[in-house]
């Protein structure tokens, strides 16, 4: 329920230029969640709290987040029309006896009003930074304000435009094949390493460290990329400029191979770290798939960065869904290795549709009005 909104939150508070880092700080929580959640899941349950625990404990978790969300959270939401009128750039002058002496400069907008800013002395303008003040439009109170008309199925609308779906898809297939992995740990640990429910939540923690991994890269270098591409080009931008250079090894090579390593390993019974790293790899993949989409499509569908991310994320969780109602019954029929080579096959069927979304999603784009 808060993953749509606080989407919308970046969107709101951060440039284009500062985007990249901020998604790559809020998919680390988004994804440490369900890698910390089986650590705390399998302590309570072999506690002497029972079951039950890890029921009342999601409920508690989940009260005290809503109530952080609901009372602390501040609105971000910033109304474009109302707020972006920009009053003149003053210049002051420190010799100068009046605000006469000043120099103005005005960005698209009339010289009135005009602003003054004064010292402590009076009579005298005293600064040495130039002064760039917004102020908000005035506004007719009795003028009547339109009424929004709320369509719940608007945001899934946005499907239909190509280069959504297949931004969603591709990182659709990283997620889903991410929580494939997570489903079948539990039973192959169990099986082949003799885990109980504290030792295979602690394995999670490949995972997570993964997960770090990827969203500190991410954070540092994806905005950089962004500009550099920007600066290459003269300038000019480009929103797929977004999906930079450190996707395709991520893709390509990350996923494939840490889903192999992780299948292979457990199937000819090697040493428990060696699925743990496997999944460790395809985490630090997924995470940099997932931040620089998520980024990407906020971008492309500028002023519609929470319903573009609901659209996505329903694709995203419907192949995470079928993946795993499957991963399990796989394992059953054909082992855990051929069960990964068929997910890291997959992977190479996102890796392409991103390929794509790369090479032709400016045009894309334009024949959906974006």
């Amino acid at each position: 329920m808060f993953l749509f909104p606080l989407v919308g939150v970046i969107a709101d508070c951060y440039p284009i230029e500062k985007r990249g880092a901020a998604f790559g700080k809020y998919f680390f929580g988004v994804f440490f969640g369900p890698l910390l959640g089986p650590i705390i899941g399998g302590f309570l349950i072999m506690s002497d709290l029972s079951w039950r625990a890890t029921f009342w404990f999601c409920f508690a978790l989940g009260l005290f987040i809503f109530t952080l969300v609901f009372f602390v959270l501040p609105e971000t939401y910033r109304d474009n029309a109302k707020f972006d009128q920009q009053l003149p750039t003053v210049h002051p002058n420190n010799n100068s006896v009046s605000s006469s002496a000043s120099t103005a400069e005005t960005v698209d907008q009339p010289a009135e009003p005009k602003v003054t800013v004064e010292s402590n002395e009076p009579g005298k303008i005293t600064t040495e930074s130039t002064a760039t003040v917004y102020q908000e439009k005035p506004t007719n109170k009795d003028a009547a304000v339109p009424k929004k008309n709320i369509n719940p199925i608007a945001p899934f609308l946005l499907l239909r435009h190509p280069f959504v779906f297949l931004a969603a898809f591709a990182s659709g297939i990283a997620f889903g094949t991410m929580f494939a992995i997570e489903t079948i740990t539990p039973d192959l640990y169990e099986a082949h390493y003799g885990f109980n429910s504290w030792k295979t939540g602690l394995s999670y923690l490949g995972g997570g460290i993964g997960n770090l991994l990827g969203a500190i890269l991410t954070s540092r270098i994806s905005d950089r990329l962004l500009l550099r591409a920007r600066k290459l080009r003269g300038g000019q931008e480009i929103k797929e400029d977004r999906l930079t250079i450190n996707l395709w090894p991520a893709f390509f090579i990350c996923m494939p191979f840490g889903t192999l390593l992780y299948g292979w390993t457990v199937e000819r019974g090697f040493t428990v770290w060696a699925p743990i790293i496997g999944f460790g790899i395809l985490n630090f993949g997924m995470n940099q798939i997932m931040t620089a989409t998520s980024a990407y499509l906020v971008d492309a569908v500028h002023g519609k960065g929470a319903s573009v991310t609901a659209a996505a994320n329903l694709v995203r969780m419907v192949i995470a869904c079928v993946l795993t109602i499957a991963a399990n019954p796989m394992v059953a029929a054909i082992g855990p290795g051929y069960t990964c080579v068929f997910l890291a096959c997959f992977c190479f069927m996102g890796a392409s549709f991103m390929l794509i979304l790369k090479l032709k999603g400016e045009k894309l784009r334009h024949w959906s009005g974006f």
